[in-house]
């Protein structure tokens, strides 16, 4: 071997060291390999000292991973060739810290900027610059609910950061401007934060928000959030915390399970991989077996079902089983979000947001058992199903008998692009409506509360009511009722500023619109279009797919049936599928002498928007419980407008309102 040169063995593990010019400087890597390049998790520590932890694929940064430079920053997240893409935090040497979404090496997405000087910054950015609407809190001048307690900040590694979606609730103080020039200066007794929007960067609009005292509606969300807080609505597991331990067992178990079933060879699933009896039961001792390793839990009884059928599930859906590891049991751990139904489950949330995890009642165990052959089916002949895609099934048992039963499933909002809105839609009536003055930016409505319907391509829409009425024929085959269609709106709002920046006269002209018996006369002005479909072009697709997306790209009428990506101007191409990526025009529904808080008059009825869809809540049947509920409803309410129906009368009122919500439109 020449001198200088490097010796690398084609083994899954290894470790070298380059010393670089004249001794100087070394160079050296740690971790596993593959055909001579750097593969799987590693550590490399590079020419002028900075340093990289985590996992390579092909000798580039892929998946999580720690990088610090020698100057001080420190990025803490997901990569992508190479480039920081996905979640991921960063921290400057100066103290300015961003928690939040990446692309392609930039800021790109929804996040939050917590600076140096204490202030904070929530919004949306578009390759590294403010895009959009955002929400400033001045430094000192604001505190966190749930920032306050340590146990519910975010640690990664050396950072400690506080989570993105935290509930801030400002001090009293007052907003005056001082005596020498332009400053503003900060009394007590009133609150204030600053309510921004951006353009590429550029500060177009901003608004003080001010004010005596708290609200009465603000007085209840802020009694409303601390209530939420305690009981553990989105915050980080921490030791000491009563689901901590839980956390750990399953964590433990699906590293377990997942790597002893991985290995075995693919193959078709038989008819004895389903039910009770195909089950993976092993103990996990504190102390470790010989076939368990040591932990810091307690002592637990673990239960994988239907281990071979999950395993070809997520396969179908695409998922590399190193990643599904990483990313629920990972060292950054799980999230617990408080459940925004009726049932009283508790959800967990892996840190890159890719999955949800649910406890599940005995009953519905049962009900995902009993109708897992025929899920299998529906979901490998269908693969552009709407249908919850579920991962895993388990069971653990604790000291002294309780069980906790979980199912992984996969979260369909894990986008880059900005949620705003959430719809939970039945098509029934009673109760369908949510609080005013619990409503906030993460609050999941429903179907009363909807004010928007919205238009589609032609073929766009076909394709998504075809798969609605296959998946409800499924459901109804199996008795489930309650089911519901889950809905993401992103608004293109950066893409609609323009009117924001007409000069007063046309904002006062619009304003002033005639109105006649309380009823606006004239149509409101449709905005710039926002929204653009193109021919596929998988190589210009640039940002990453929606996690364990699968089928076809869909067709779109008004680019000659052709397969369509969705272009954001100056923002993205996306790849569009159904329920993912899906534009839309939503048309909100105006009410006569609509009353607004806002002092600025709403311009437009039309928004361009991208929808995210899917079908969840598949584990209630028809029972004699719902029976019973449905004749005692039936006297009181209505028959028709009790979500408790007999599957049939449940599937078709689905549909007919969906259909309401997606009007059909002729094509141009």
């Amino acid at each position: 071997m020449k001198r200088g040169s490097i010796s690398l063995l084609k083994v899954k593990q290894g470790y070298y060291r380059h010393q670089g010019h004249q001794g100087l400087m070394g160079l050296s890597y740690r971790g596993a390999w593959r055909m001579n390049v750097q593969h799987g998790l590693g550590r490399k520590e590079y020419r002028y000292s900075d340093v990289y932890d985590g996992l390579w694929k092909e000798g580039v940064h892929e998946g999580h991973g720690r990088y610090a430079w020698s100057n001080g920053n420190t990025y803490i997240g997901n990569w992508k060739d190479g480039k920081t893409w996905g979640r991921g935090v960063m921290k400057w040497v100066n103290g300015d810290l961003f928690d939040g979404f990446w692309l392609n090496g930039f800021r790109h997405g929804s996040g939050c900027c917590r600076f140096a000087d204490g202030s904070y910054y929530f919004g949306t950015w578009t390759k590294d610059l403010k895009d959009g609407q955002g929400t400033y809190y001045p430094a000192g001048k604001v505190q966190a609910e749930n920032l306050t307690d340590p146990h519910c900040w975010m640690k990664v590694g050396a950072l400690v950061i506080p989570p993105v979606t935290s509930h801030l609730v400002t001090l009293p103080c007052t907003l005056t401007h001082s005596s020498d020039g332009g400053q503003y200066e900060v009394e007590d007794n009133a609150s204030v934060v600053f309510e921004r929007e951006y353009m590429q960067g550029v500060l177009i609009k901003e608004r003080i928000r001010k004010g005596t005292g708290l609200s009465y509606k603000s007085k209840h969300l802020r009694k409303f959030c601390a209530k939420e807080m305690k009981k553990g609505s989105c915050v980080d597991i921490f030791e000491g915390h009563r689901s901590y331990y839980l956390m750990l067992n399953l964590q433990l178990g699906i590293r377990y399970t997942v790597g002893k079933i991985t290995p075995v060879p693919m193959r078709e699933v038989r008819a004895s991989d389903f039910g009770e009896r195909a089950r993976i039961r092993m103990y996990f001792p504190r102390k470790g077996s010989q076939v368990t390793p040591p932990h810091y839990s307690v002592d637990f009884y673990w239960k994988d079902y239907c281990p071979m059928v999950f395993r070809n599930l997520r396969e179908m859906f695409k998922l590399d089983a190193a990643e599904y590891m990483m990313s629920i049991c990972g060292d950054d751990g799980l999230r617990e979000l408080s459940s925004p139904g009726k049932s009283g489950s508790i959800f967990y949330i892996s840190h890159d947001d890719r999955f949800f995890i649910k406890t599940l009642r005995r009953s519905e165990l049962k009900i995902l058992l009993k109708m897992l052959p025929r899920y299998y089916d529906h979901v490998k002949e269908h693969e552009n199903t709407l249908i919850t895609k579920f991962f895993g099934l388990h069971r653990i048992t604790l000291t002294g008998g309780r069980k906790v039963r979980f199912v992984v499933m996969g979260n369909m909002f894990c986008t880059e692009l900005c949620i705003h809105r959430r719809f939970d839609l039945k098509g029934s009536t009673h109760g369908r409506i949510t609080n005013q003055d619990l409503i906030d930016e993460s609050t999941t409505l429903k179907d009363l509360d909807l004010q928007y319907e919205f238009h589609m391509d032609k073929l766009v829409r076909e394709s998504l009511f075809k798969q609605l009425n296959l998946d409800c024929t499924f459901l109804e085959s199996q008795q489930i009722i309650d089911y519901s269609l889950l809905m993401g709106l992103h608004f293109r709002a950066p893409e609609q500023l323009k009117a924001l920046l007409e000069p007063p006269d046309a904002l006062h002209k619009h304003e002033n619109l005639h109105q006649t018996d309380g009823a606006i006369s004239q149509e409101f002005q449709i905005p710039p279009k926002g929204l653009l479909l193109v021919t596929h072009e998988p190589s210009s697709v640039i940002t990453t797919p929606v996690p364990h997306s699968r089928g076809n790209t869909l067709r779109a009428f008004s680019v000659g049936e052709k397969e369509v990506d969705l272009l954001l101007p100056g923002t993205a191409r996306l790849r569009v599928q159904l329920g993912v990526n899906m534009p839309a025009q939503a048309r909100r529904k105006l009410l006569p002498q609509e009353e607004t808080d806002s002092v600025e008059a709403e311009l437009y009825e039309v928004y361009d928007v991208v929808l995210y869809l899917g079908t969840i809540d598949i584990l209630q049947n028809y029972s004699m419980k719902k029976k019973i509920e449905h004749a005692y409803k039936s006297l009181q309410h209505g028959p028709t407008s009790i979500s408790s129906v007999e599957p049939k009368l449940y599937s078709n009122r689905f549909i007919d309102f969906l259909e309401k919500v997606f009007p059909y439109a002729q094509q141009p």
